[in-house]
């Protein structure tokens, strides 16, 4: 009967969503003002980090820039300069907890408070499971997942005294189905954080810190080089430029949308899985034969992308 219940209340919330997200297609949301307040990037010396940088500092927000590449930082904060916005680096390995607390403080004492925070930072091994290094495994957890914690902690103490905040999770639609075991696994965790950490605000009543969830498809930064998408895809969804998953990602941040999938076909697939699941407690059982194989990626093996580990985050 509990079952029951929950599958109804599920299909209730699933109905609210679709009409909602309707509504927005054909509604220009309205879209906040961020002009001064002070945001803080992570991955900054990435392809999507650099992108991120550059559209907040049109919007007028003040940045602080955090990368493990001192040198890919700098020159994002060239280009963010160049725009006549106030910019501060900082150098972060963002896998140390300590070094993430230590720097959260100097950022603090030297700039301010911290209102919008974008965790955009990522690494992915991209090898199988029994072929990948422990030390590898354990960084791509560390920096997609762990830190999306640590970040949280050092940064949403000021945000609550204030009820004032943004907190943005790049994620990925591989942490809406499985395929890469490290990547999904960690991305995952980044889709649970995100939920449990709305549902924390909310139950607080905290409606001025607002969350946004980003799940883009791959994109095409290099980070996913030399991976095969499955044949069935291919011509359907090919990789998505970064330009416009940033600019995609900026409208459903300004509008304050809680998740947005890119592209919005990646919403399909997502909520056909989830009413899957519900349909498969309410009989109870299932052979893991019946599950659907929903993997994006064919060969993890193939991947080219993270000959670099310890490079700037994508």
């Amino acid at each position: 009967m509990i079952v029951l219940v929950d599958l109804l209340l599920m299909l209730i919330d699933l109905t609210g969503s679709i009409l909602s997200a309707i509504l927005q297609t054909f509604l220009r949301p309205r879209l906040k003002c961020i002009d001064g307040e002070l945001c803080l990037i992570t991955g900054a010396g990435g392809a999507l980090g650099r992108l991120f940088a550059l559209e907040f500092a049109k919007e007028g927000a003040h940045l602080v820039l955090w990368d493990c590449n001192a040198a890919a930082n700098e020159q994002t904060a060239r280009l963010v300069r160049e725009l006549g916005v106030r910019v501060h680096t900082y150098t972060v390995d963002l896998s140390k907890r300590r070094n993430i607390y230590e720097t959260a403080n100097r950022v603090r004492a030297e700039v301010g408070h911290v209102s919008i925070m974008v965790n955009n930072a990522g690494v992915v091994a991209g090898r199988r499971l029994l072929d990948c290094p422990d030390e590898l495994l354990e960084r791509t957890l560390l920096v997609n997942c762990h830190a999306l914690f640590w970040m949280t902690k050092a940064f949403l103490p000021r945000m609550k005294e204030q009820n004032h905040g943004h907190i943005v999770t790049v994620a990925s639609a591989l942490g809406l189905f499985s395929t890469a075991c490290d990547y999904c696994a960690s991305k995952f965790g980044a889709v649970g954080f995100h939920e449990s950490l709305t549902h924390e605000l909310i139950a607080e009543d905290l409606n001025g810190i607002k969350t946004t969830l980003v799940c883009p498809y791959i994109v095409d930064t290099g980070m996913f080089a030399g991976c095969e998408i499955r044949k069935e895809l291919r011509s359907i969804i090919p990789p998505l430029e970064p330009l416009y998953t940033v600019q995609q990602s900026m409208k459903a941040i300004l509008a304050e949308q809680q998740m947005i999938c890119i592209p919005r076909l990646m919403y399909i697939p997502f909520l056909l899985l989830n009413l899957f699941k519900c349909i498969l407690k309410v009989r109870n059982s299932c052979p893991s034969s019946h599950f659907p194989k929903l993997p994006i990626v064919d060969q993890i093996g193939a991947f080219a992308g993270p000959i670099k580990p310890l490079g700037p985050y994508a």
